[in-house]
């Protein structure tokens, strides 16, 4: 393996490690740091179809539940990066804020497809995590 790699690995655990203290300190048991991001990726996504399910049934006020629901996650995950941990956090910043952006706009504008679209971002980046924590931890 690479330094690049190493470097992204050990980002990956101090992220994880960090998101465990913080609900740790909020009395949430996980059972791992890892499992607790993969945790907060799955709910972004379970959020995103009971936001999406209001859209279609024109419920205005669950979709505001909804949407603001997977955007405090998404808040939350941008809050325990560690952005000396190199570029890969540095990207997730990014890519998190622009989600940020899309459900913000999902939601003035009752789009769906926007759901859609940071929906298909958190599969892959669930289906990611799980690969590297299983390699990491």
């Amino acid at each position: 393996m690479n330094n690049s790699n190493n470097d992204d690995t050990k980002g990956l655990k101090m992220y994880g490690n960090l998101a465990h203290n913080i609900y740790a300190q909020n009395n949430i048991g996980v059972e791992s740091p890892a499992k607790l991001i993969e945790m907060l990726y799955e709910g972004v996504l379970r959020f995103n179809a009971q936001a999406k399910k209001a859209i279609k049934d024109g419920d205005v006020e669950k979709r505001v539940y909804w949407i603001n629901r997977s955007t405090a996650i998404v808040t939350e995950l941008i809050t325990i990066l560690d952005i000396s941990q190199g570029q890969i956090s540095e990207y997730l910043d990014g890519l998190y804020n622009y989600q940020i952006q899309l459900l913000t706009s999902a939601g003035v504008e009752n789009n769906p497809a926007k759901l859609d679209e940071v929906t298909n971002v958190f599969k892959g980046l669930l289906e990611a995590w799980r690969e590297t924590a299983h390699v990491a931890y």
